[in-house]
């Protein structure tokens, strides 16, 4: 896509007021480029920075993050994971570096802080509103990701465990450098006030962990503090705003609320963290849903989300211990819908966009971990699910109030079922089997940059383990055809039209047209789901997707129905996405599933034209059938399904045995539409099954010739939050 079209995309995302605010914030950019520098008496009383720099040490009006004492036992608790931090603080030493799923990189001395190594390019010393960081297929991500610092953390982290001072002036002597190379407003590490406000965050609290270390100069802490106070004051005038105001404004006003906390010396901190306070209180009933889900529909983003917010409730915390209530309760949310999610052994579920985007990296997974946030939002909160879902940890650790995570009162009892009605998710569990179903809009705001073209995407793991998944991400701007086709339809567990998407793309971050979905009714107890979606109503001859899931609490299979109803000749296809380990064998219209030689699963497939099974594996041209695990890297995996081609109404059945071993073949598999009915039948064995479905009625199914149901926990619903 040409920077031209991208430009009318995206205004057309845009509200009247959005585009009067873009066009004078140019204006006031260009302006910035000339302002003055900021003077010593600016920012501290009688810009004395001895005095300053006594008060960092004594953590006077100031929460403390890192700590030797905490260190002390930290060490002893963890000894493993305190290792792993050394090592690779050790490494930031020596200028080695791995993001994503790039291999690792030995960086120059000094570091070229410009410079990608990776992409082989050095990006431009000029404005950094200047540049365009889309242009010529260049990707920003690898060299954004080295100017966040967040190796800095770790370096204090060693520091403390360690009082080897090497790390200590390793974090003084590239904060040095980088400085040097980084004016304000100066290159591609100041191209946008999110990369600002997540470099805020890191350099604050490596600061504090660093307080006492010799190599804190008044003259180095005054250097430091004044690229903080300039980050502060760009994050706060460029905050995204508008159709951009997701995760980003919360980076941008953490950072400016993190260094405004722990450096109240700055004479504007408490303006400045009035602000950032006064917009995360907004944003956090925004952000985090009343069900506790995520806005931006991207499960890697709540994580984030909920980790930006913690790190201000708990800098609050240790400082007067009156972190905003609304901030608390969105964490608390936002922990019982994970760890509800997550359940004791599953796996994590992938929706939406996820770039391994972390606030501070107290750890070194090289991933989010979501049961190690869980941990730290249990630290933080005391939620009980959370505290089951989570593992504790070295970031637990630093985030728990006395550095003990608290204990639960109810191990024993079973994760519930949940539909979280706001965000659109749907979990049914029996035994070890997690069924998940989207069912929400989608994405956040106008554009909904993160979200995937996914409506009604069922995924399946089993005893612990991922088998219908998302397949990822893929790339963000390295391969703009694996960006393409790790958001499309086609790609997710779901069905398409035409072999379109339901939704439209308008930029690899931006979504002109949105299908909108509907849930007709959601019977936890019985295990149906029943809804819809209009993305397909676009076309010529318009068409609707309506999908049912059943999935009883007891037997081994569970059955998707989809219906497309609507005028005209169409081809319609469903899609089941693979976890990468599973092999695929194909006999007719079964696809038989395994692991290692062990059988998975068993789908079968009818409809009631028909059907055409087919099978995709690492297939170049249409980029379907492949997994990500990582940003800019991904694997072959089986892509599964059938397709129809026919005049509407078209429904096809899927029926998934999740124990094949145990189950006889399913025989006589036949779809109908009977005087407006729809019907489903098989054999298995002696037993006969059906299920009847009235289209004419929400949640109107009809299960026959299956087992009689299990005792279960009760599910969890909206309003029971």
């Amino acid at each position: 896509m040409g920077r031209i079209d991208w430009y009318l995309g995206r205004l057309r995302t845009m509200s009247p007021q959005e585009v009067v605010w873009r066009v004078g914030s140019v204006s006031r950019g260009v302006l910035s480029e000339s302002r003055r520098p900021i003077s010593d008496t600016d920012l501290v009383p009688n810009g004395d920075w001895d005095a300053a720099l006594a008060r960092l040490r004594s953590s006077t009006d100031r929460p403390v993050l890192l700590d030797g004492a905490r260190a002390e036992s930290i060490e002893r608790q963890f000894p493993a994971q305190v290792a792993e931090i050394v090592k690779a603080a050790e490494n930031a030493v020596e200028f080695r570096f791995s993001f994503f799923g790039h291999g690792e990189v030995q960086l120059e001395t000094p570091i070229d802080w410009h410079r990608d190594p990776v992409a082989g390019i050095r990006w431009p010393t000029s404005p950094s509103r200047r540049i365009n960081h889309r242009a010529g297929g260049r990707d920003p991500k690898w060299i954004w990701e080295l100017n966040r610092l967040q190796h800095l953390v770790w370096l204090a982290e060693a520091w403390l465990f360690t009082g080897n001072e090497k790390f200590s002036d390793a974090a003084f002597e590239q904060l040095d450098t980088w400085i040097d190379q980084n004016p304000p407003g100066i290159g591609i590490a100041w191209r946008g006030a999110f990369e600002a406000g997540i470099r805020s965050i890191s350099v604050s609290i490596a600061l504090q962990g660093l307080r006492d270390a010799p190599g804190l100069t008044a003259d180095r802490y005054r250097r430091i503090a004044r690229m903080l106070a300039y980050s502060a004051e760009y994050c706060w005038r460029e905050r995204s705003r508008f159709s951009s105001a997701n995760n980003h404004l919360l980076g941008e006003m953490v950072g400016l609320a993190t260094t405004a906390i722990l450096l109240p010396d700055l004479c504007p901190a408490a303006k400045l963290e009035k602000r950032a306070l006064d917009v995360l209180t907004r944003e956090a009933d925004k952000q985090i849903l009343p069900d506790g889900a995520g806005a931006e529909q991207a499960f890697g983003y709540q994580v984030s989300t909920g980790e930006l917010f913690s790190i201000v409730a708990t800098l609050l915390a240790r400082r007067d211990d009156r972190p905003p209530q609304i901030l608390l309760n969105a964490i608390d949310r936002s922990a019982r819908f994970l760890g509800t999610v997550m359940g004791d052994d599953d796996p994590a579920p992938r929706y939406g966009d996820a770039d391994e985007g972390f606030g501070v990296r107290l750890g070194v997974a090289k991933l989010p971990s979501v049961r190690e946030h869980l941990g730290v939002l249990a630290a933080i909160t005391g939620n009980e699910i959370a505290r089951r879902a989570g593992v504790d940890s070295i970031s637990a650790r630093w985030f728990a109030p006395d550095g003990a995570l608290p204990e639960i009162s109810d191990g024993g009892a079973a994760i519930p079922d949940m539909y979280a009605s706001d965000g659109g998710v749907v979990v049914l569990r029996s035994d070890r089997r997690r069924i998940m179903m989207d069912v929400g809009p989608l994405g956040y705001l106008s554009i909904a940059a993160h979200g995937h073209a996914d409506a009604l995407a069922m995924t399946l793991s089993l005893q612990g383990q991922t088998v219908i998944g998302d397949p990822g991400t893929g790339s963000y701007y390295v391969h703009p055809d694996w960006r393409s086709a790790h958001r499309s339809t086609r790609a997710h567990a779901t069905l398409s039209v035409d072999g379109l998407d339901q939704s439209v793309m308008a930029g690899p971050f931006m979504w002109s047209r949105h299908a909108r979905v509907r849930t007709r009714s959601v019977d936890l107890t019985r295990g149906v789901i029943d809804a819809e979606h209009d993305g397909y109503i676009r076309l010529d001859e318009p068409v609707t997707h309506r999908r049912w899931t059943i999935a009883p609490p007891f037997g081994m299979s569970l059955v998707v129905v989809d219906m497309i109803s609507g005028v005209g000749r169409h081809e319609v296809r469903t899609a089941w996405p693979l976890h990468p380990s599973l092999d695929v064998r194909a006999d007719g219209l079964t696809h038989r599933v395994s692991r290692n030689g062990q059988s998975v699963v068993r789908i079968d497939h009818a409809a009631n034209i028909e059907a055409v099974p087919y099978e995709i594996r690492g297939d170049q041209k249409s980029n379907l059938g492949w997994w990500s695990d990582r940003l800019e890297s991904r694997e072959e995996s089986w892509l599964v399904g059938v397709g129809c081609v026919g005049h509407m109404p078209v429904v096809l059945a899927t029926i998934i045995v999740t124990e094949p071993d145990e189950q006889p073949p399913i025989r006589a598999f036949e779809v109908a539409i009977r005087g407006g009915l729809v019907d489903v039948k098989w054999a298995a064995g002696d037993a006969e099954m059906s299920v009847r479905i009235d289209p004419a009625r929400s949640g109107a199914v009809d299960c026959r010739g299956f087992a009689e149901p299990v005792t279960k926990r009760p599910p969890i619903t909206t309003s029971d939050w």
